[in-house]
């Protein structure tokens, strides 16, 4: 009989079936709140961390991206895909998977879905960042698409944010139903409309969060009053786009990662001359976030893999102590290391 693993051979995997249960388990609103302050204490460190645009590779149908980051202690990535058109397929838009390992050693210390945890972290981030930028004391949201992300949004909105109002639009009715069917029992009153223009009756929060990889005019400059905050998370590939350039202009933009937002965000719209904020400065208080009421703030959020590192860490702490995930033989541990070939051997006994 072939010797068993050792223990350094084990790593923690989270899967789907345990990423849900650990949810469950916590409770939604509260892993939203937790995942937005450790994604709130990263970017308060954001210098710390090695940073890179994500590498993409592009097809005619969709995007595969390999995120990687580290802190100098612990090194994570994510490989995350973005297909539109697999809604119609009956498949998903976007899945991915994720790992942690330790610098140290250079040993992953965790494998994690992340087709979950990457809706939950892009909601905790969106929040967060609305809790520096939005009016004080904002009650109302537009959510414009109403795909697989738009819950998880109007749930941390209402968690991190305290909105108590969200009013739901989709060209398609039937994610727009989908959504407010979602949405019932969770303590929002939830407004289903017909355009976007009705969405954005009262609204000081405006979030965008639309599919399609083109060039696309979601948000019309008529239809954007002052002193609101928007929330535009659709944007995040060269090409793809959803608000009018006039917007932009009329807008103080923040952003994640100025070398990757100019080429996936809404900015590829103007020239990179024109003054942007990176938000880990607003956090830490060397640059001002929201200054007058009649102010138009916009988060240009890609998503960047710092967000991801943070959510791993996260997920990697959650789950000491429960059940929810399984220890997987992942990493070979010869008795002695310069002998990889001699444990292959007497596998065969």
């Amino acid at each position: 009989m072939p010797p068993l693993p050792s223990e350094l051979a084990y790593v923690p995997f989270v899967s789907v079936e345990h990423m849900m249960g650990l949810v469950h388990h916590i409770g939604i609103e509260t892993v939203l709140r937790e995942l937005a302050d450790e994604i709130e204490a990263d970017f308060k460190r954001w210098e710390l961390f090695d940073k890179t645009p994500r590498v993409a590779s592009h097809s005619d149908v969709g995007v595969i991206e390999l995120m990687p980051t580290s802190d100098g202690e612990m090194y994570g990535f994510k490989y995350v895909n973005g297909h539109p058109k697999n809604t119609k397929e009956g498949l998903q838009t976007v899945t991915a998977f994720g790992l942690l390992a330790d610098v140290n050693s250079g040993y992953p210390k965790l494998l994690s879905e992340m087709t979950v945890l990457t809706a939950l972290r892009t909601a905790a981030t969106s929040a967060m960042v609305a809790k520096h930028l939005a009016p004080k004391g904002s009650t109302t949201m537009a959510m414009i698409g109403n795909g697989a992300q738009s819950e998880f949004q109007c749930l941390a909105f209402k968690a991190i944010c305290g909105i108590d109002t969200v009013r739901l639009f989709d060209i398609d009715p039937a994610a727009t139903a989908k959504a407010a069917r979602n949405l019932t029992g969770h303590g929002l009153n939830v407004v289903s409309c017909k355009t976007g223009e009705e969405s954005m009756e009262g609204a000081q929060i405006i979030t965008t969060c639309t599919a399609d990889k083109q060039y696309a005019t979601i948000l019309t400059d008529n239809m954007i009053g002052e002193g609101v905050h928007i929330n535009a998370i659709g944007g995040d590939c060269p090409g793809k786009t959803e608000l009018h350039r006039d917007i932009l202009l009329r807008s103080d933009i923040f952003v994640e990662y100025p070398e990757q937002t100019w080429v996936e965000g809404e900015i590829q719209q103007l020239d990179e001359g024109h003054p942007i904020t990176e938000m880990w400065q607003v956090i830490t208080g060397q640059a001002k976030g929201r200054t007058s009421d009649k102010q138009i703030t916009l988060f240009d959020s890609v998503g960047f893999a710092i967000e991801d590192f943070s959510a791993l860490r996260y997920v990697s702490k959650a789950i000491e102590g429960t059940a929810y995930f399984t220890r997987l033989d992942m990493l070979a541990d010869p008795d002695d290391p310069r002998d990889l070939f001699g444990m292959l051997e007497r596998s065969k006994d």
